[in-house]
């Protein structure tokens, strides 16, 4: 099976293979970098990001030094902000426990924090050369219709069952880089539908291509839709600030929000939610809706101005974990991109 998939993959991607940045390197830093920054974000997007996460954050120990303020606002737009304070915590282990060296081993690795499977095998793969395989959605898709994996590909048997098969045709050279042609196969020709099996350096090895049943593969069960949840957005103003909550719930912790308040629609409920924190306001304007698609749920926003009738007190605002900032304030904070519109609506208001 190695050789069989493995010389006409390789050479295939030697002609093919996009020419990006994190390629041109086999620094394990600037690949762990790239592999938590493709997560769920499309290449075209990531490179102007990993340049500039580059620049400010050159080094391992740079970024384990760095406030996680000063992080998140790098990492500000790319959304799934846990990526990214993992990624710090991860570089603190390593300047703590590794003595600022990235660990050459695939346990070590594995057991950095925000690191998978998948992201293990690929830095240890393409940096490394260890003979591991790095299995993403990409890499199951190709491998299901390649092998013929006629199961759902969620259950974990299903899952060993396919890393097995990788590893067994997985070459005694250039691991990095077969590891790297499965993905570049599933990022081009083997695409979700209508794959392009006439162009694939694999199909007369395919198993599904022999079957014909190449859009029906992978199979996966059908997922829960989102949740859709009513919030209000409330931007309360004082003179030339607008408070700035920073978030302590999981989704989008550490980021900074305004006022948020959940399956609320009525006006009237969130002026008392408001008073009933110690916020003393008046309702000045509805400024517009608007919505964010996350992976589980859906935030329909509305957006509401409230002027602040005194400033809250320091006690107050240690208790919600908020802040008066000014524009200039407000434009250095890590927002999430789910706050973009108000934002925007924020600062034509101070």
């Amino acid at each position: 099976m190695q050789h069989k998939v493995s010389t006409p993959l390789l050479s295939w991607y030697d002609e093919a293979k996009r020419d990006l940045p994190w390629r041109r390197t086999r620094n394990p830093y600037y690949i762990w970098l790239s592999e938590i920054m493709l997560q769920q974000t499309r290449v075209e997007t990531v490179k102007d990001y990993y340049k500039r996460f580059l620049e400010q954050f050159p080094t391992i120990s740079a970024l384990a030094s760095a406030p996680q303020e000063q992080v998140l606002k790098a990492w500000e737009g790319l959304g799934y902000y846990s990526r990214a304070r993992n990624l710090q915590k991860a570089a603190q282990v390593i300047t703590n426990d590794h003595g600022g060296k990235f660990p050459t081993t695939y346990d070590q690795i594995i057991k950095l924090p925000g690191i998978g499977p998948y992201t293990a095998g690929a830095i240890g793969s393409i940096a490394l050369g260890l003979p591991v395989p790095a299995i993403d959605g990409n890499v199951y898709r190709v491998a299901s219709r390649l092998f013929g994996i006629r199961e759902d590909v969620g259950i974990p048997s299903v899952q060993r069952e396919i890393r097995a098969l990788v590893i067994d045709s997985l070459p005694s050279e250039r691991v990095g880089d077969y590891n790297q042609a499965l993905m570049e196969l599933g990022a081009s020709h083997c695409s979700p539908h209508s794959p392009a099996c006439d162009l694939c350096p694999l199909a007369q090895l395919c198993d599904s291509f022999e079957e014909g049943d190449m859009d029906l593969l992978p199979i996966h069960e059908k997922k829960r839709p989102p949740k859709e949840i009513d919030l209000s957005v409330c931007l309360l103003t004082y003179k030339h600030q607008v408070l700035v909550v920073k978030r302590s719930e999981r989704l989008l912790h550490g980021l900074f929000v305004f006022f948020l308040i959940e399956d609320v629609t009525k006006l009237s409920h969130s002026s008392d939610i408001l008073g009933e924190q110690g916020l003393d306001c008046k309702y000045q304007s509805t400024l517009g809706e608007g919505k964010h698609v996350f992976t589980h749920r859906i935030w329909n926003m509305t957006y509401l101005h409230f002027e602040l009738q005194e400033k809250p007190s320091e006690a107050l605002l240690h208790r919600l974990h908020a802040q008066l900032v000014s524009k200039h304030e407000l434009e250095q904070l890590p927002l999430p991109t789910a706050m973009k519109a108000a934002k925007e609506k924020a600062l034509t208001l101070i």
